[in-house]
C-alpha cells in the first residue's frame, strides 16, 4: 500500500465524522474540513519515520490539530510494534494525533492531538540528582555503549574491594572509616558484584571473583591520599 493508496481510507473515515475533504492542499497530505472548526491536516507515509513526525511538527504551524498515519499490519512499522509506548508519549508531547491504517482500510484513532504537560517523576528526578552529586569526576563519556557503568555506587564498591585487597579481610566498621562510605555495609551485604566474602560476623574479604575482577577498574579511581582518612 502506498501513501496515495492510504488516502482513500482516511478520507472516508473523516467523512464519517462530518468532516469535507480534499488531498495535497498546498504542503500538507490531507485536509479536512468541518464547520467552523480549525483545519484538521493529516500527513501520510508507509511506515512510522522520522521524516513524518518532522512533517508533521511543521504542519502545526497552520493549525493544532495534525494528524500522523502510517499502515499497520505484518511487516510494517516495526519500530510501532515494538516502541508503541514510547512513540505514544513522543506524540503527545508533541501535541500530535496518530491514526493507523490496516491491511483491509480499517481506520483506527489511536491518539488524539492535545496540549501535553508531562508529569515529573520526583522520584526519579531525586534519584538523578543524588547519582550526579555522589559520583567522583566524570569517568564516563556521554553516547558511551559500555554496558558496566562506573556509577557512585560502583565507586564506593571499588574503594571497598581496593581496601579489602590491601589487607586481606577488616571489620566492617574499620573499613568504613578507612574509606569514608557510609553505605559500605549494604555494599557488602548485598553484594551486587559478587566481589565480597563474609570471613566472620562484621567482617569481610574479596571474593575469588573480586579478585580477578576488581583489577579491571584499578585506573577507575584516583590512588586514596594516604593520610586522607587515615588518623595522623
Amino acid at each position: 500500500m502506498s501513501e496515495a493508496e492510504l488516502y482513500e481510507p482516511i478520507k472516508r473515515f473523516l467523512e464519517t465524522q462530518g468532516y469535507s475533504v480534499k488531498g495535497e492542499i498546498g504542503p500538507c497530505d490531507v485536509v479536512a474540513i468541518r464547520d467552523d472548526e480549525a483545519p484538521l491536516i493529516v500527513e501520510l507515509k508507509e511506515r512510522l519515520s522520522l521524516a513524518l513526525i518532522l512533517q508533521a511538527v511543521d504542519r502545526l504551524s497552520l493549525s493544532d490539530t495534525v494528524y500522523v498515519a502510517f499502515r499497520v499490519g505484518k511487516g510494517r512499522s516495526g519500530s510501532w510494534r515494538s516502541r508503541k509506548k514510547q512513540v505514544l508519549s513522543l506524540l503527545r508531547r508533541l501535541g500530535l494525533g496518530l491514526l493507523t491504517v490496516s491491511t483491509r482500510g480499517n481506520v483506527v484513532p489511536v491518539l488524539d492531538p492535545a496540549g501535553y504537560r508531562p508529569r515529573r517523576n520526583t522520584r526519579r528526578r531525586r534519584r538523578l540528582l543524588r547519582e550526579f552529586a555522589e559520583r567522583v569526576g566524570d569517568p564516563e563519556a556521554g553516547g558511551s555503549a559500555s554496558k558496566q557503568r562506573l556509577t557512585a555506587y560502583r565507586q564506593d564498591a571499588l574503594r571497598c574491594a581496593r581496601e579489602l585487597a590491601a589487607e586481606g579481610q577488616l571489620k566492617l566498621s574499620a573499613l568504613r572509616d578507612r574509606t569514608g562510605v557510609e553505605r559500605a555495609g549494604n555494599i557488602l551485604r548485598d553484594n551486587h558484584y559478587g566481589w565480597f566474602e563474609r570471613v566472620r560476623l562484621g567482617h569481610y574479604c574479596l571474593s575469588p571473583r573480586g579478585h580477578r575482577e576488581v583489577g579491571d577498574w584499578a585506573a577507575a579511581l584516583p590512588v586514596r591520599d594516604k593520610d586522607s582518612s587515615d588518623p595522623a
